[in-house]
């Protein structure tokens, strides 16, 4: 199956699509430093109950491209929840349910927090996962920061060079270290790590961390964003959190998030999952969303 291209303001952004097109949509984001088939085992199960499934690469990955040479490459929080409403404007999907882990889970959370009457319902790995960055001017747990060394690396010129020469070996690693128990093939591997050959990928994910970490300001143009996420504002949608409790990089999961979702919401923990949930446990990520949609059928005006 080919994948698309449609163009947004900012983005022409690849994708796949899947099922019905007068599907119920719900729109599935990967992370660092994952692509769209993390979602490979997904997809099938919900096409199979009815829905219209959009996989896009986002921006960085694959070949997902920015329209203008001299747009700024930011991977900020805003940026990626303003380019999934972009999709959905561009395909002309008015609400969708919104599901992602990592980056994708931010991108989700961000919109649904934002943008709320466009989105259905949420499926988000580890919870409100909106970055408080004002938080990341303080130090976590010495574990914790062992485990966001990539974080610290590309703080430094050095650490952009690492990930400039050895992309593949390095995302690698975080397979490994994030998913302890999730024996992926070298097949499954190179599958997806040729999306990190985006001539954007280096300069994304790099703006990212640094924005993250308040090392590097972001896109002037998204500023009104981010002063509105500093808020922290609440998510009203009808929300599910999944937790993998062999993931280092988001211990404790979601268990103390419940007070940033004012609408319906229920966490659900699995044991020997980690950080790339849609892969390691499909079954559990697609009833997630499944039952969100069941939620948003039942209360269509929330």
């Amino acid at each position: 199956m080919d994948y698309k291209i449609i163009q947004t303001p900012i983005l022409n952004i690849a994708y796949y699509e899947h099922g019905p097109q007068d599907g119920w949509p719900v729109v599935l984001s990967h992370g660092f430093p994952y692509d769209v088939h993390a979602y490979d085992e997904v997809v099938p199960i919900l096409v199979k109950n009815g829905a219209r499934v959009i996989v896009p690469y986002l921006r960085g990955y694959g070949p997902t491209r920015f329209v203008s040479s001299t747009t700024m490459r930011a991977g900020q929080q805003a940026a990626l929840g303003s380019d999934l409403i972009s999709l959905l404007d561009a395909l002309s999907i008015k609400k969708a349910v919104l599901a992602g882990f990592d980056w994708g889970g931010l991108a989700s959370c961000v919109a649904a927090a934002l943008w709320p009457k466009r989105v259905a319902g949420l499926v988000s790995y580890a919870g409100y996962d909106v970055v408080n960055r004002a938080d990341q001017k303080r130090p976590c747990d010495p574990e914790l920061e062992c485990v966001m060394w990539y974080q610290h690396l590309f703080q430094s010129e050095r650490g952009k060079e690492c990930l400039s020469l050895s992309r593949h070996k390095l995302c690698k690693i975080l397979w490994q270290q994030w998913s302890p128990t999730w024996n992926f093939s070298e097949e499954v591997y190179n599958r997806t790590a040729t999306s990190f050959d985006n001539p954007d990928f280096v300069d994304v994910v790099v703006g990212t961390y640094r924005h993250v970490l308040g090392t590097e300001d972001g896109d002037p143009a998204l500023e009104h964003l981010e002063e509105k996420l500093a808020a922290r504002l609440k998510i009203s949608v009808p929300t599910v959190t999944l937790d993998g409790e062999v993931d280092p990089l988001k211990p404790g999961g979601s268990a103390t998030h419940d007070q940033m979702f004012s609408g319906k919401h229920e966490r659900f923990v699995y044991e020997n999952v980690g950080h790339a949930f849609p892969s390691e446990a499909p079954e559990a990520f697609a009833k997630a969303i499944t039952l969100v949609h069941q939620w948003a059928s039942e209360n269509p005006a929330e």
